[in-house]
């Protein structure tokens, strides 16, 4: 069974940055992160959060665009940046498997 919500810890280590950080892009990208709040005010992000959270992480960490230029990158074509973070996620995958398999090989 799939969480439907998450704590800004397992956000911050899912996308691979810490807390603060997300703290901080989630004020940056406002309206586009939807995060609900408990009574004593803990941040908890959904999946389509986490989504927006790594794309923006793949714009500015990857891609070296600065902070608002990833903001508005996303806002234009959000579409289209969550293709490319699939495909270098995949890659990376890919990559980590062949060097387990060479490592076994060897």
């Amino acid at each position: 069974m799939e969480k439907l919500l998450y704590s800004i810890g397992e956000v911050a280590r899912i996308i691979g940055v810490n807390v603060d950080v997300v703290r901080n892009w989630t004020k940056i990208l406002g309206a586009r992160i939807k995060c609900e709040r408990n009574s004593r005010g803990a941040r908890f992000y959904k999946k389509e959060d986490i989504e927006v959270l790594r794309q923006f992480h793949y714009l500015v960490k990857d891609k070296k665009m600065t902070l608002e230029g990833a903001k508005k990158q996303i806002a234009a074509s959000s579409s289209a940046v969550r293709s490319r973070v699939n495909v270098v996620e995949s890659l990376t995958e890919i990559k980590a498997q062949l060097l387990e398999l060479r490592s076994v090989l060897d």
